[in-house]
């Protein structure tokens, strides 16, 4: 790799998980750079799974502080402020961090806004760099509705830096986050209305577990309005309206747009170099390669089946880091990806999903467990606990969702048992430390 004949091995276009391997490429002796238009690790540390986990810790407490009432005396409230200081505390160091580690493996990190000349050159605010291989690791944006007053919305970046607490907000959306965000500014002291597209909420995970998280979402008193169908956005007199259905309007302080995200693939010249996509994201084969053979792409800016998550695009990431350094030349091929939608109680799960395993039963066998009476569970006085699991017709466990305050605890600890397949007989060689969640997930298997 002595004689190049470009300027870098590997140039990513992005700097968030996507690009994960990027540093142990540059160890293996390539020569690889990452242009980054904003801060450095992209959406998820900065704007996106960082910030909200650390904005719902205190949610969490909360939470089980009202369950464990007359054990632990008082009642705690949410210092917004303050908890929104201390999220900057965790989060800002955090793109300097990335870059010094990026640098300190040999990543040259350049900033700007970076577009196509040709397939092996780019443009950065009027500098060019040349390349072998290109990735495209762009990411995602909020999505905003094409309706009058969209300007009056907000995002999700905005919510994660709000010093304020608006009294009312009204939330388009029924997604990941808009039920994430719906959980935390209802238990920080918010007025918390959510405007949906349709007549469901998390539509991608298994109903009877979402309702039960909804109904505790109405009890404490966040307003749910199927088919809303939101027209527009409007200011009169200081005072935000939100237009929906039938000429109704709904008053409010603050309005946040979750109603999806799209790719980043826009002003970068894509189309003129020929890379293929649309609303979706970038078209790739399974070696993550676009129709320009030196062009990949990674992380949610590609158009794919699997979901757009953190995981994900650090699996593709590492992939992309053993394909160029030639330890393998086979294309990728997903594990289990585990997803948690941060509501509480939280919902997650990993591989099949029973929605699935029902319209194929004749493949699947389906074991719903209420776990809210199982001893661990009462420690805490958790109301809210089932879960599902999904086994083949080996008797091996392909698929687990649950709900619950520690869901999320509960899908990691299992992963390993979906992810190899394990069977029944199999599982009974792991034991698990006790007491703990794990004990309390595989001994329900």
């Amino acid at each position: 790799m002595a004689d190049r004949k470009y300027q870098y091995d590997v140039l990513y276009i992005g700097s968030g998980h996507g690009t994960d391997g990027i540093n142990e490429l540059a160890k293996k002796g390539f020569k690889v750079a990452t242009v980054e238009a904003e801060k450095i690790g992209g959406t998820c540390p900065n704007w996106g799974c960082n910030a909200k986990i650390t904005l719902d810790e205190p949610i969490k407490l909360t939470r089980e502080q009202e369950r464990m009432k007359g054990i632990v005396n008082g009642q705690l409230t949410v210092n917004w402020p303050a908890n929104m200081k201390h999220k900057h505390q965790v989060i800002d160091p955090i793109p300097n961090s990335l870059e010094d580690a990026k640098e300190g493996a040999g990543v040259d990190v350049i900033h700007g806004w970076a577009k196509f000349v040709d397939n092996h050159t780019v443009d950065v605010d009027g500098t060019k760099y040349t390349a072998d291989k290109i990735v495209v690791a762009t990411g995602l944006h909020p999505h905003q509705l094409n309706i009058k007053g969209t300007n009056l919305a907000h995002t999700s970046k905005d919510f994660l830096a709000l010093d304020k607490l608006p009294k009312h907000i009204a939330i388009v959306g029924a997604g990941y986050v808009a039920m994430e965000f719906a959980t935390i500014a209802n238990q920080s002291g918010s007025d918390v209305t959510v405007l949906m597209h349709h007549d469901q909420v998390l539509e991608r995970f298994y109903q009877p577990f979402v309702k039960k998280v909804v109904a505790d979402l109405k009890k404490r008193g966040v307003k749910f309005i199927p088919n809303a169908g939101v027209s527009a956005f409007e200011k009169k007199n200081n005072q935000l309206f939100v237009d929906y259905g039938d000429g109704k309007q709904l008053p409010t302080d603050w309005i946040l747009d979750a109603t999806g995200r799209v790719p980043n693939v826009h002003h970068m010249n894509l189309r003129q170099i020929g890379v293929k996509w649309d609303h979706h994201g970038i078209f790739v084969n399974s070696h993550l390669q676009t129709k320009v053979p030196n062009i990949y792409a990674s992380g949610d800016v590609i158009n794919s089946s699997e979901p757009k998550l953190t995981p994900t695009a650090t699996f593709q990431g590492n992939y992309l880091m053993h394909l160029f350094s030639g330890e393998t030349t086979h294309g990728i091929k997903y594990p289990p990806i585990p997803t948690v939608v941060f509501t509480s109680p939280r919902i997650a799960q990993v591989g099949i999903t029973v929605p699935h395993a029902e319209k194929y039963d004749f493949d699947y066998d389906i074991v719903v467990n209420d776990l809210s009476n199982d001893w661990y569970r009462q420690i805490d006085k958790e109301s809210i606990a089932e879960n599902a699991l999904i086994f083949n017709k080996h008797d091996q466990l392909v698929g687990v969702t649950e709900v619950s305050d520690k869901a999320d605890d509960a899908i990691d600890t299992l992963l390993p048992a979906v992810a190899l397949h394990l069977s029944k007989q199999q599982i009974e060689q792991v034991v698990p430390l006790f007491p703990s969640i794990a004990h309390d997930a595989w001994k329900n298997l």
